[in-house]
């Protein structure tokens, strides 16, 4: 039995603000939370780059004794572990979404693959022609500048001014530690971009509850 709630507006602004309502709530649902996409990553520079200063310190010796391998093996468990768990909160927000939307997303988790794929095979070239504290360095900002450019790219395709932002705060932040040098790169990046990311997952999660 179809009642007068189920019978579309008669007028046509309400219809309007009816469709407006429906697309938004459908907005929020397939929108991941922020800080399932912000604060793992934010974390592993704010730990990993962490180590990476103390170990790399600017002076002569490490601030921290600690093991040659730890800071660069820390680093990339931890991306390795926030790309993961970005990937599973975008499959339950996006799981059902199908058509272009859905063929975007997959061919930029694929540029996200395969750019650090060729991350890994120019930065392992050219590592054994560095001395230990410009590798640091090297990987560092290869790693940070991608993810810089990748989040502006992520942006552009979206339409997404935040991500977009994001992305340019990114890459300035790495161009400022990469011209400081080795040891200040590792701290810019863990205090600015690291806290950056946590800030960001807080406004975005701010900025969709106050759409709710």
């Amino acid at each position: 039995m179809i009642t007068d709630d189920d019978l579309p507006p008669e007028d046509p602004a309400a219809a309007l603000r009816l469709i407006d309502e429906q697309r938004a709530t459908a907005a929020r649902q397939f929108e991941p939370d922020p800080r399932a996409y912000y604060w793992p990553w934010g974390l592993a520079w704010l730990i990993g780059f962490g180590l990476h200063f103390l170990y790399y310190s600017p002076g002569d010796a490490p601030l921290v004794e600690m093991p040659s391998w730890l800071p660069l093996t820390t680093l990339f468990v931890l991306l390795a572990a926030a790309g993961a768990v970005t990937a599973m909160a975008g499959a339950r927000a996006y799981g059902q979404v199908t058509g272009d939307s859905a063929r975007r997303g997959a061919w930029y988790g694929w540029s996200w693959g395969l750019g650090f794929l060729s991350l890994f095979v120019l930065a392992g070239r050219l590592s054994d022609s560095l001395p230990p504290d410009l590798v640091g360095l090297l990987w560092s900002a290869f790693a940070v500048g991608l993810t810089g450019i990748l989040h502006m790219a992520g942006g552009a395709i979206w339409l997404d001014r935040p991500l977009f932002l994001l992305g340019v705060g990114i890459t300035v932040v790495n161009l400022l530690g990469t011209v400081a040098g080795p040891g200040w790169h590792a701290l810019v990046v863990s205090v600015a971009g690291g806290g950056g990311m946590l800030l960001a997952g807080m406004l975005g999660w701010l900025r969709r509850r106050g759409r709710q």
